[in-house]
């Protein structure tokens, strides 16, 4: 009889390669030096932004001589009294007029443009890719190419120089973007959810306002952000459409308008430090909104991302 044959355990074959393993040690400087790298050209990009925002409002506090002498130097002199200069020569009205105009345009632009997007992104019907498509389109089209017919379709409607006028453009010109971001939001949002307040026999407004709504928080105040700033840095179409048409109309500049006006009504005679003061009140309204609501703003970008 033959003797039993020996079972042996199967010994795995190690391919060598040509490259030699990497050292526990050279990922871990690969890292340190990546994040070096990172947090350098983070750090230079925080200083090419926080340097003129400093320079700028330093340069509210001095005088035409101490920034005529030296550019960089430091204020001689602390005082404010040079932002009441700039707010009683128009800096006042103009930022009066500014808030007017957003009160109104961006929660009108955040109504619409939620609704609008919702009802792309949970209901299937005939024309919805149409629809879709037809407001990203918006925010490719140039608004310089629309001036023209903008201004007449306006004056037609006899809303040149009027708050609402401008309202109305800046909800129109905000709706693209708007609808883009909400529609991707909506989508991510959980369905089961949308099904128990259908089953519950929640109407469609219904579930709108008081379920699918505060669910979309986040993006909300994220876009409703970004519809902030754009609204309140825009020049163009105020330049348009808020002018005064006759001698009897008053003239009801935003802020963007005002700082030019305040300047062109300088003259020969400069007042740097009140120029330098009425873009510092222009500035400093969007940097506190930015600031307070950064984390916000945040999960609204990511939050999309991650569901």
């Amino acid at each position: 009889m033959s003797a039993p044959i020996k079972e042996t355990a199967a010994v795995p074959v190690q391919r060598t390669t040509g490259r030699a393993p990497a050292r526990p040690g050279s990922e871990r400087s690969e890292g340190v030096v990546l994040n070096a790298f990172s947090h350098g050209f983070l750090a230079l990009w925080a200083l090419l932004i926080v340097l003129p925002l400093l320079w700028l409002v330093l340069s509210s506090f001095k005088t035409d001589a101490q920034i005529g002498g030296s550019a960089f130097g430091w204020p001689q002199h602390w005082s404010l009294d040079v932002f009441g200069r700039a707010w009683e020569k128009g800096i006042g009205d103009y930022f009066l007029n500014t808030v007017i105009v957003l009160v109104f345009s961006v929660p009108l632009t955040m109504l619409l443009g939620s609704m609008a997007a919702y009802v792309l992104a949970r209901y299937e019907f005939w024309g919805n890719r149409f629809l879709y498509f037809f407001f990203v389109a918006g925010a490719m089209f140039p608004v310089f190419l629309a001036l023209v017919p903008l201004f007449f379709m306006v004056k037609r409607l006899d809303m040149l120089n009027t708050y609402q006028g401008l309202i109305l453009v800046y909800v129109a010109y905000s709706m693209p973007f708007t609808v883009f971001f909400m529609h991707a939001f909506f989508r991510t949002l959980p369905t089961a959810v949308f099904e128990a307040a259908v089953l519950d026999g929640a109407s469609h407004t219904r579930t709108f306002f008081q379920v699918m709504l505060p669910m979309a928080k986040p993006g909300l105040i994220s876009v409703g952000i970004f519809n902030t700033l754009g609204q309140w840095n825009q020049f163009i179409l105020p330049t348009v459409l808020m002018q005064p048409q006759s001698g009897d109309d008053p003239e009801r500049y935003v802020l963007t308008q005002g700082l030019i006006q305040l300047q062109q009504q300088m003259g020969y005679a400069s007042d740097l430090p009140v120029l330098f003061a009425g873009v510092t009140i222009a500035m400093i309204p969007m940097l506190v909104v930015y600031l307070s609501f950064q984390r916000q703003v945040q999960a609204g970008l990511t939050s999309a991302t991650l569901k």
